[in-house]
């Protein structure tokens, strides 16, 4: 088949099946990838990253010793954040993750403090859950964070070694019990002296990522940054 036939066929092909943007649903252009321009446009980005006192890093003061934290997104209810979450989440779209995931860490690559990372670690699920789901989308958010700021992602390492309930409807404090000993090491031996880019889907409470980041911390010379997709305002 030669190369003019094939673009006619895929021609044929997009405007009867078209591929449809994960926001609004309607029917992307070419050039567009996941999202139209539009709903990129419209995207409810944070900008955390440009200032150390945003409210993802406030989460963790007297907690837990963070060098840097912020979310990509707003998660506001019934916005173009949700949707995609929802999609991401439940509707199994791993794409969604991984695209988002590597346009935020294009934003992060040459901002301080975000410079330095030798390494990514996704918030990992236990293997109950992860049996039902089918997959983890920290880790797929994680893998386009590692190709956009050009660095190793470390899935292995940080285990989910208790089982525990969803962390919905739950409080702060209950949220902290439901996972403050939820999580143990693999060989983490491979991860001394590093600066490690701790990540998850939505941030509410941080009670995940705060027992994330203090089992890391076990770990001689480590330093720890949180990122999350989305950012909830309890």
């Amino acid at each position: 088949m030669n190369v003019q036939v094939s673009l006619w066929l895929q021609g044929l092909l997009h405007l009867f099946f078209p591929e449809l943007c994960c926001g609004c649903h309607q029917a992307l252009v070419d050039q567009e990838e996941i999202l139209c321009m539009k709903c990129l446009l419209y995207l409810p980005t944070t900008n955390f990253h440009t200032h150390d006192d945003n409210p993802v890093s406030k989460i963790f003061w007297g907690r837990v010793p963070l060098e840097k934290a912020t979310a990509f997104m707003y998660f506001n209810k019934n916005g173009l954040a949700q949707e995609l979450m929802h999609q991401l989440k439940y509707k199994g779209r791993q794409h969604i993750g991984f695209y988002l995931g590597k346009r935020f860490g294009q934003t992060l690559k040459d901002q301080a403090g975000f410079d330095g990372l030798d390494g990514i670690v996704p918030v990992p699920l236990h293997p109950k859950k992860l049996k039902k789901r089918g997959f983890n989308q920290s880790l797929h958010i994680a893998k386009g964070l590692s190709v956009g700021l050009e660095i190793p992602c470390f899935e292995k390492q940080l285990i989910r070694s208790e089982f525990t309930s969803s962390q919905t409807n739950k409080s702060r404090y209950e949220r902290w019990l439901n996972v403050k000993s939820g999580f143990s090491l693999y060989e983490g031996d491979v991860l001394i002296g590093k600066h490690l880019l701790l990540v998850d889907d939505v941030i509410t409470t941080g009670a995940t990522l705060e027992a994330c980041a203090q089992q890391l911390l076990t770990i001689p010379e480590v330093n720890i940054s949180v990122v999350s997709l989305a950012y909830a305002q309890v």
